[in-house]
């Protein structure tokens, strides 16, 4: 059974960082895309960073570029997303995913398996 575990959320001032894992077991995920999203109440599922399998590719969305950093450690199946200058928009629950294919996409649809979230809140 694949599964995807986040760890690394909590309470933060805006302007400061945190660091969120995703650790993979069950299978192997290095040569399957990586990706994270997130969530606020009453709204939909919002990307946010993936990376390749190979970590030759990676995108952001729009509201986290030049602060998000999306990298991978394939030889310990957990991807990483190092967030910076936080804004209390950010708060929300971030959710881990792997892609069906190698091929890191923006698309929601193109998801196989998400991990449980967690959570991040911005304070201003």
């Amino acid at each position: 059974q694949a599964q995807l575990v986040e760890s690394g959320g909590g309470l933060v001032q805006a302007g400061g960082s945190l660091r969120l894992s995703c650790a993979a077991s069950g299978r192997t995920f290095s040569s399957y895309a990586m990706g994270w999203f997130r969530q606020t109440p009453g709204k939909e599922r919002e990307f946010v960073a993936c990376i390749s399998w190979t970590a030759g590719r990676t995108y952001y969305g729009d509201s986290v570029k030049g602060r998000f950093t999306i990298s991978r450690d394939n030889a310990k199946n957990t991807v990483y997303l190092q967030m910076n200058s936080l804004k209390p928009e950010d708060t929300a629950v971030y959710y881990c995913a792997a892609y069906y294919t190698g091929i890191a996409t923006m698309t929601e649809g193109d998801v196989r398996y998400w991990g449980q979230g967690t959570q991040v809140t911005v304070s201003s």
